[in-house]
């Protein structure tokens, strides 16, 4: 299945119905009044966050949405029916952004999660409605009103609990098949990961979602390379891990490169937990990796994991942190949640 997480779609609820102009004209009742039925209410439209899913390559081949429109009112009295809603299902993490790709509307993040995009428009009254002791044979009746209809933009941002960044061919796409089940693929050149991945890691007795985006490059802020629209798939994350390839020449300018365009995109990024990592250690000398383990220790201000993806040095002890890290935030969420505030990883 393609990976698609932007799309945009046209949704219109349906018209409510018309009044109905009608009279009794029953035998032996000779002034018979009105009797016209009021119109139905047009149909809603409804976005529902659906399991199962996990793109938007649906709304590639289906751009529009209406919801029916109520039926009119008829004689005796009798209401037109309502109109058919119409749901549409999106993943979780969907957000839906107003026309200005902007201004968030909703955003979808627990299954089962309903919420309204359109409304339907009311039904129009019969000449019931109208009938008073001054005008006991009115003829006047409303249209139904009209629905409402907009533009919208989807946005799927997947929801995880760590997120791998760094320069491409940095080894995240092996380090995501070594600790899960995903199989990304994994090729020697820059830019082999297109799309997005998650697998789900076991490690201790518990599990957590690590997400895997494509590399960044500098510039990536600006579109560079495959820009950086794919990062607000780890903006849901409580921490990141940071890969640098240890086979580069300069391991700081390669994480300096990478926390300027984390900081660039905004989004709370810069400001997340995050565990760095010197990858593919079993292609250095020990003397190697201890030169650049320290230079990239001095450029972070803080301590540097061994690792390497390929061999399997270094995986637990990496795990064990980023669990530690979402542990430590799923606690400080549920305590916010219990004191009324929100959680900001």
């Amino acid at each position: 299945m393609k990976f698609l997480d932007e799309a945009k779609i046209f949704v219109k609820s349906g018209d409510g119905g018309d009044g109905c102009v009608a009279f009794r004209r029953e035998k032996f009742i000779e002034f018979g009044g009105p009797n016209g039925g009021d119109g139905g209410r047009g149909g809603d439209v409804v976005v529902e966050c659906a399991d199962g899913l996990n793109t938007l390559i649906d709304f590639r081949y289906r751009q529009h949405f209406k919801a029916d429109r109520g039926q009119n009112g008829m004689g005796q009295n009798r209401s037109g029916a309502g109109g058919k809603d119409t749901v549409i299902r999106v993943p979780v993490g969907t957000q839906i952004l107003d026309e200005d790709k902007e201004t968030v509307l909703l955003d979808m993040t627990e299954v089962g999660q309903r919420a309204y995009l359109a409304r339907g428009g009311d039904g129009g009254f019969g000449n019931t409605h109208f009938k008073s002791s001054t005008n006991q044979a009115p003829r006047r009746t409303t249209p139904g009103w009209p629905g409402q209809e907009r533009w919208v933009w989807l946005r799927l941002k997947l929801i995880a609990d760590a997120g791998l960044v760094g320069l491409p061919n940095a080894g995240k796409s092996t380090f995501l098949a070594a600790v899960s089940r995903a199989r990304p693929k994994v090729a020697d050149y820059p830019f082999t990961t297109l799309h997005p991945q998650l697998g789900v890691v076991h490690v201790d007795n518990g599990e957590f979602v690590l997400a895997d985006i494509p590399g960044l490059i500098e510039g990536a802020h600006e579109g560079a390379g495959l820009g950086d629209r794919f990062l607000g798939h780890i903006e849901r994350c409580g921490v990141l891990l940071h890969l640098v390839d240890g086979t580069a020449e300069d391991v700081a300018e390669a994480y300096g490169a990478i926390r300027n365009e984390l900081a660039a995109y905004g989004g709370g990024l810069a400001e997340k937990p995050e565990v760095l990592a010197l990858n593919k250690c079993d292609a250095l000398t020990a003397e190697a990796i201890a030169e650049k383990s320290a230079a990239l220790a001095a450029a972070a201000g803080h301590p540097v994991a061994i690792l390497s993806g390929a061999t399997g040095l270094g995986v637990e002890a990496v795990l064990r942190e980023l669990r530690a890290f979402i542990t430590k935030g799923r606690d400080k969420a549920q305590d916010s949640e219990e004191g009324g505030g929100p959680f900001v990883p």
